[in-house]
C-alpha cells in the first residue's frame, strides 16, 4: 500500500466521549470501593472461608451501585425503561461477576496468591468489558 494514498482515520466523537469516560471512571471507582469494602468485610469480619465466594457476594453491592451511577450519571442519554435496562445490566454483570469470582478463586484459592492483587486483575478486565458493553448494549440511545 502506497503511504501517500493512506488516509488517517479519525475517531468519531460518538465512539470516544472523554467526559463520559471520566464520569465512567468516577462511577467505577466508587462502585469498586463499595465492592472491595464488602469483600474485606466478608473476609475479615464475617470470616468467609473462600475469597471467591466473599467476592461474589460483594460484587452484588458493587453492581447495584454501578447500575445507578451508570444510569443517572454516566450514560444519561438513554430511552429504555429502568426495568429493561436493569434486566440487561443485571445479565451483563452476572456474567462479569462470575468471571470476576472465578478469576479470584483461581488466583487466591487455587494458587494461594494475595486476593488484593487478584481483585485488581479481575477488576481491570471488568472495566474494559463493562464500559463497552454498557455503552453498546445497556444504555444505548
Amino acid at each position: 500500500m502506497n503511504p501517500l494514498h493512506m488516509h488517517k482515520h479519525k475517531i468519531s466523537t460518538n465512539s470516544l466521549d472523554v467526559a463520559q469516560i471520566i464520569r465512567y471512571t468516577m462511577n467505577g471507582l466508587i462502585a469498586t470501593a463499595i465492592h472491595f469494602s464488602i469483600l474485606y468485610f466478608n473476609l475479615k469480619v464475617l470470616y468467609f472461608y473462600s475469597a471467591g465466594l466473599a467476592n461474589m457476594v460483594a460484587a452484588l453491592f458493587g453492581i447495584t451501585a454501578s447500575f445507578f451511577g451508570n444510569r443517572y450519571f454516566v450514560f444519561v442519554e438513554h430511552t429504555e425503561s429502568i426495568t429493561r435496562q436493569a434486566t440487561k445490566f443485571g445479565s451483563l454483570y452476572a456474567v462479569i461477576a462470575v468471571l470476576h469470582g472465578v478469576i479470584l478463586y483461581i488466583w487466591s484459592d487455587n494458587f494461594g496468591l494475595d486476593y488484593k492483587l487478584g481483585f485488581l486483575l479481575a477488576t481491570g478486565l471488568q472495566v474494559i468489558l463493562s464500559y463497552f458493553s454498557n455503552k453498546k448494549l445497556v444504555f444505548n440511545k
